[in-house]
This record gives structure tokens, sequence and C-alpha cells, in this order.
């Protein structure tokens, strides 16, 4: 259950799955391959939309993204494409669906090389997230040399909508960047 009084980051504010998302998920820090993932997977399918749109559906895409895991999401066919396009409970952007398909086949690439998706990814921060000091939400990047630094990585391996900016906000999401602002009680809490 979600603390109305607590002192948040303004953007979680207004409405309770955005409060419940802020409160219990944004900026944790995650490590498990099937939620980093699928994290990738609704950042790249947030592109030009809303991320409340994406939490909306958040339900229907683990439902037809068979839990975002990697190795069956690989050996999606152009019928299982076909499907998902005729799937109204999630966004059906052909070009959004094949990324996830090609997205995920990388994931399993990365995992032989570097044991998991999990210890790529977080090489980049060196095992512990970024903690910036931000008072208000203006002050908060849309990307950073981080963001650009992992967009051109997972560009080179032949990622999809991975670009700089959907990329900072992965790394928002998934913990490895702390961007609460430094008065929201969540911000507190992760640090410690």
């Amino acid at each position: 259950m979600t603390e109305i009084s607590l002192n948040r980051c303004e953007w979680s504010q207004g409405t309770p799955i955005y409060m419940e998302y802020h409160d219990h998920e944004w900026g944790t820090p995650v490590h498990d391959n099937i939620r980093l993932f699928e994290m990738i997977a609704l950042d790249g399918m947030q592109a030009g939309l809303s991320w409340l749109t994406i939490l909306k559906k958040r339900e229907n895409f683990r439902r037809a993204f068979d839990g975002f895991v990697p190795k069956i999401v690989a050996n999606y066919s152009q019928t299982k494409v076909d499907e998902l396009m005729q799937d109204i409970g999630i966004v059906r952007n052909r070009s959004k669906i094949e990324a996830i398909i090609t997205n995920a086949r990388l994931a399993l690439d990365i995992q032989k090389e570097f044991g998991s998706l999990d210890h790529y990814l977080w090489q980049f921060v060196d095992g512990k997230p970024v903690v910036n000091c931000w008072k208000t939400m203006g002050e908060i990047p849309a990307s950073s040399p981080l963001s650009d630094q992992v967009s051109k990585e997972l560009k080179k391996r032949g990622f999809k909508f991975c670009g700089t900016t959907i990329t900072y906000a992965f790394l928002q999401a998934a913990g490895l960047v702390n961007d609460h602002v430094v008065d929201c009680f969540r911000y507190k809490e992760l640090i410690h």
C-alpha cells in the first residue's frame, strides 16, 4: 500500500499506478535477468508514448510475451508476430515487437559471453548504482554520458529501440542510476 503523505518525486504524484510504481519499483536495483530484459523491452515499447500507457498494459505485455523469458521470446516466429499484432492488450507496433524478439536473441548472446545480462549491464556502473543529487525534477537529464555509452554498446551488438534517452530511462528504472530527488523518501531508502 502506498502512503499518500510521503515526499516523493513530482512525476509520481496524481495517479495511483505511478505512485505504486515509484514507491516500490522505480530506481530499485534489479539483478534478475528476466526482469532486466522485460525492462529493456518495455522501455523500448514506450518510445513515443507515455510511461503510464505502458504501465497500464504491463500485465498484458507479460502475458503476450511469455513473461519476457528471453529463451522463449528469441524463438518467436513470424506467425507469433502476426498474433501479437492482433493483441489489443498491448502496443501493436510491428517494429517494436520485432525489436523485442531481436533483443531477446542478443540478450541470450550476452548471457553466453558474460554469464548473465545482469553482469553485463552492471559492469557499466562498477556493480553499484550511480547516485545523483537532484533537488528538482527539472535538473534530471533525459540522457547522460553513461546512457550514451550503454546505448552505443547495445547498438553495436544489434539492439533496437535503445537510443540514449530510452537507455537512460532503463538505467533509472532498473536502479543503475538513482534519480529520485533528494527529498524523496525513496532516495534515502535506496542509498542505505
